[in-house]
């Protein structure tokens, strides 16, 4: 055991621990050396506390074994807080090392009495150094609680030895054990194998995952086209330094020998570039003179051991077959091989009334041609004919055109008829049997042009004949019913029949409102040419031309005129003091408007009450006007009173009124107070004054008082009625006045 110095890191100090060749674990696997440390300065949380120790260290210990249980017991302090180690719950009640993130087994869990227990969050595990009772056993705890902090140091680093080797640890050093292919200190050289060439027409394609041709490389053998592979295709090298095969060899590929007697009438030429009647050989046959090759010219062998083709054959030439040309009396031919092949000759004769025209000998040369074209036995010849004008001339020819007997005949045209023999043949002589005919055009009935109308025709064949083409037009307000145009056919009818002109018409006019309606018809109603004048009815003026005319386009020359009320002078208001109600049944102010008047409350209407506008567009009667309505005056000249009056529209008219006192000494007998009605009466008699007695002076004066009192009253009474009646007939004048019927009642005739 050995003691290392101390390490400072931050305010935390650690002491430094040493075990070598320490056995850990129960599997028996190969002895392995680190050093502990601890620290306990300042206390850590288990997730601190193990991240410092792979910050500084290799990891936190993980305690595999009883006898690294003991160790670790015997070499720490004693701490009151104990220390943490690489244990911890993962998932409910799974612990696990996390230095190999294995679970650990039941047999191995070293827990105090009562523990682990459930209590919530307490996933991390301390272990008891040097504590009375259950010394060196584990608790789980809060992770988040704070204790010491026991971490080692591996000699065995990531960079130790290469990937192709295990470190296994020795007393303070490590050593790498190299897996087999391998060798060297850190075992990443691997073990090579000779090298492979590529093999005759063939080559090798390999895989080298440590160093050309060593540990592991696998190489695979490939050979060129028409050479197959003898031998294993892929070879490894292996940890012995030498190749699981030898390397395969190509071999050429063979094809079936040929037989180079079995060749009629020719001979076999064969090439071996590489092995006889291997690949890539070439065959080919020479034919002799006369002789053509049947099969491919040159046969190879290919790369599947196969020729490209069957060897081929030397056949004679042959010439086409003859056939004796038409009238030939014999055809004879010799064939000394085989019929008209090579050599065969042929002889050619005529039958009597034919010519021989061309070499009457021809042979079959070693090209496959004859040597000349089978003559020619020609008939005599007639003139040529042509088909007659506007026909067709039809010919059989059975020893060539126009030759003795070639037979003719002739045929017309639709539409025309045949004049003369139809038929004629050419004659051993050379001559026709009759001349060729004539064709004429067939002829339709005469055309004559329709009424109001005319026709113009074309005759390419004639007056009225076959083919001729009549077009039938109208005058100007006419229109064509009917076929316009019509052809005189090949049965000698015309297509269509002459067509009619009828008379174009206008849209039918109607009397306007308040007229009549008067026509001309010289082709039919409302038709072209036709005239129509309109007039209007008593009380109504025409508004536009009277006259329209039906012209040749279908349409009236101007729109037909409508009747309009005759109009009368616009009423721009209602008389003074009046009102006007108007009614307008045709337009304002026009023919049969009636217009009503009526005067305000207080006047009288002079004249007629209504008016009308009659058909020379003139009102019936001059206008009333509204006259004030009049009372009978008051004259108090000679009687004991005085009288005073108001008049707001006139003297003693609507709504004066008068006020009446009688003198002193006299005493009223009725009302002191009188109005002029609507009517033109006042509203109550004139009153009385009495003259007072002696008697009744003495009451008079004895009752003074009394009449005195009585009478304030009444005069105040009076005063009071006469201004309320004065007010009223004062504002009512005001609104009558102010605002007449006609305005109320608004009429746009009235604008000025």
């Amino acid at each position: 055991m050995m003691f290392q110095k101390s390490l400072h890191v931050g305010h935390i100090c650690q002491k430094v621990l040493m075990a070598a060749m320490l056995v850990f674990f129960q599997d028996q696997r190969t002895a392995q050396a680190w050093t502990y440390n601890y620290s306990t300065s300042p206390n850590q949380r288990w997730t601190q506390a193990r991240q410092w120790c792979r910050n500084h260290f290799t990891d936190i210990v993980s305690i595999h074994s009883q006898e690294e249980t003991d160790f670790i017991n015997e070499l720490l302090p004693l701490h009151t807080k104990y220390y943490w180690i690489g244990i911890s719950r993962v998932t409910s009640g799974v612990w696990t090392w996390e230095d190999t993130n294995e679970t650990v087994p039941e047999a191995f869990q070293n827990w105090a009495e009562g523990e682990p227990d459930d209590i919530p969050d307490q996933d991390c595990v301390e272990i008891y150094i040097k504590r009375d009772k259950d010394t060196a056993r584990w608790n789980n705890e809060k992770c988040n609680s704070r204790k010491g902090t026991v971490c080692y140091s591996a000699s065995c680093k990531q960079d130790s030895c290469s990937v192709y080797a295990a470190c296994v640890e020795t007393v303070g050093n490590y050593t790498c054990q190299c897996h087999p292919g391998f060798f060297g200190p850190r075992c990443d050289d691997a073990i090579s194998c000779e090298p492979l060439a590529d093999p005759e027409n063939g080559f090798h394609d390999c895989f080298h995952p440590h160093g050309s041709y060593r540990f592991k490389s696998s190489c695979y053998f490939f050979c060129d086209l028409g050479f197959h592979l003898v031998g294993a295709p892929q070879v490894f090298c292996q940890d012995t330094e030498h190749w699981d095969h030898t390397a395969p060899l190509c071999q050429a590929v063979q094809c079936p020998v040929l037989d180079n007697t079995n060749t009629s009438r020719g001979r076999l030429n064969c090439s071996h570039p590489i092995a006889p009647y291997s690949y890539n050989s070439t065959c080919e046959v020479i034919c002799d003179e006369g002789h053509e090759l049947s099969g491919e010219g040159q046969i190879r062998c290919d790369h599947t051991g196969w020729w490209t083709a069957s060897v081929p054959t030397c056949e004679v030439v042959q010439c086409s077959s003859l056939q004796p040309p038409p009238h030939a009396a014999a055809l004879q031919c010799q064939d000394p091989i085989a019929e008209n092949s090579y050599g065969s000759t042929c002889t050619t004769e005529c039958e009597e009334g034919f010519d021989l025209i061309g070499s009457n000998v021809t042979k079959c040369s070693s090209r496959g041609n004859w040597t000349h074209t089978l003559p020619v036995c020609q008939a005599k010849r007639c003139l040529s004919l042509t088909s007659p004008v506007n026909g067709t001339l039809t010919c059989s020819t059975p020893h060539g055109q126009f030759s003795f007997g070639s037979r003719c005949t002739s045929t017309c045209d639709e539409g025309f008829l045949l004049k003369g023999t139809a038929d004629t043949e050419c004659t051993s002589l050379g001559t026709w049997s009759s001349d060729v005919p004539s064709c004429t055009a067939k002829r339709c009935l005469t055309l004559t042009s329709p009424v109001h109308g005319s026709l113009f025709c074309s005759h390419p064949y004639g007056n009225f004949s076959f083919q001729s083409h009549c077009t039938s037009t109208c005058d100007e307000g006419f229109l064509l019913n009917g076929t316009r145009t019509t052809q005189c056919t090949s049965t000698g009818q015309w297509s269509a029949d002459t067509p009619n002109c009828l008379v174009k018409t206008c849209p039918r006019l109607d009397s306007p409102p308040h007229g009549s309606l008067l026509c001309s018809d010289p082709h039919g109603e409302f038709s072209f040419a036709s005239r129509c004048t309109s007039s209007c009815d008593d009380g109504f003026q025409l508004n536009g031309r009277a006259d329209t005319e039906c012209t040749s386009a279908g349409k009236w020359s101007r729109k037909k005129a409508k009747c309009k009320a005759r109009p009368c002078p616009l009423l721009a208001k209602a008389p003074h003091r009046g009102r006007m109600n108007c009614s307008h049944p045709h337009s304002d102010f026009s023919y049969e408007s009636h217009c009503n008047f009526e005067c305000s409350e207080g006047f009288l209407l002079i004249g007629t009450p209504t008016v009308t506008c009659n058909s020379s567009g003139n009102w019936s009667q001059d206008l009333p006007t509204c006259q004030l309505v009049q009372c009978e005056a008051i004259n108090t000249t000679s009687l004991p009173m005085s009288m005073n009056c108001t008049h707001p529209l006139g003297n003693f008219s609507f709504a004066s009124y008068c006020l009446l006192s009688c003198d002193d000494g006299f005493s009223m007998n009725g009302s002191g107070g009188l109005l002029c009605t609507s009517t033109g009466v006042w509203s109550d008699t004139l009153p009385k004054c009495l003259d007072d007695s002696p008697v009744a002076g003495a009451i008079f004066f004895s009752t003074g008082f009394r009449v005195l009192y009585i009478s304030v009253p009444i005069f105040l009474f009076l005063v009071g009625l006469a201004v309320f009646i004065f007010t009223r007939f004062k504002s009512k004048g005001a609104l009558i006045m102010a605002a007449p019927l006609y305005e109320e009642h608004w009429n746009p005739a009235f604008e000025s």
